[in-house]
């Protein structure tokens, strides 16, 4: 299938086994380097102002270490009028520095998620990434005759999933109430009606529900303050 989500809830979280190696480049942190797991880069970078990203090979890691952080990490800040009288917390969106983002409210350590659709229905694609370097840790689709509201969905209980596997202790950041709502009440709400064309994605809604029933997680999903820090992390950049 091409979402690679299976109905089979055995198979549900088979991405793990077909994602690419990372290779994580720490420009900036208690070692500089490069590291074959994140557990490795963790150590290097979390609780410190640090400046790190993954990459798919060796090769493009030694490049970008030696081509410095500059040209691989994009400055996320949203700037505010100068005139603001908003909470510290709301003159910016995002900063490189993980400090930055603590200081204006961003828990941390933390998975963003974000869908993307073209039409309703249309084209959908969702994507996860750790929050305060944008390095992207899954990606599915495009897929056709979707919904935002399903991509947010699946964005959700594939970065519960990740998380789980991963044992990471991190916050997941989701800009959909709809999507949150859905997946604490374990069920996906949507009205989309089943087609040759979206089967597929409607088999993976199925798996999700079902992973949702015969699983238990410790991370907190949280909204993501759009207002005060600007488009999500995971966002697509299409508005």
């Amino acid at each position: 299938m091409r979402l690679q989500i299976l109905c089979k809830d055995s198979a549900f979280f088979s991405y793990m086994a077909k994602q690419k190696a990372k290779f994580y480049v720490v420009w900036q942190g208690r070692e500089v380097g490069i590291y074959e797991s994140w557990t490795d880069c963790e150590a290097q970078v979390k609780g410190v102002a640090a400046k790190y990203k993954g990459f798919a090979t060796r090769e493009e890691a030694e490049k970008a270490l030696a081509e410095g952080f500059e040209k691989h990490i994009k400055d996320r800040c949203v700037e505010r009028s100068q005139t603001t009288t908003l909470p510290d917390r709301s003159r910016c969106s995002l900063k490189d520095s993980p400090e930055e983002m603590i200081k204006h409210g961003v828990k941390l350590p933390a998975l963003a998620v974000d869908a993307a659709c073209s039409g309703n229905p249309g084209l959908m694609e969702f994507r996860g990434v750790i929050a305060d370097t944008g390095t992207q840790v899954f990606h599915r689709g495009p897929y056709v005759d979707g919904t935002n509201n399903i991509g947010e969905f699946l964005a959700i209980v594939l970065g519960l999933a990740y998380l789980k596997k991963e044992k990471l202790n991190w916050v997941l950041y989701s800009d959909s109430k709809t999507a949150i709502s859905w997946v604490r009440q374990k069920k996906c709400k949507t009205k989309l009606e089943w087609s040759t064309k979206n089967q597929d994605l409607l088999l993976a809604v199925r798996a999700a529900e079902k992973w949702l029933h015969e699983n238990t997680w410790t991370t907190v999903i949280y909204k993501w303050d759009t207002e005060h820090w600007g488009e999500i992390p995971a966002d697509f950049g299409r508005k």
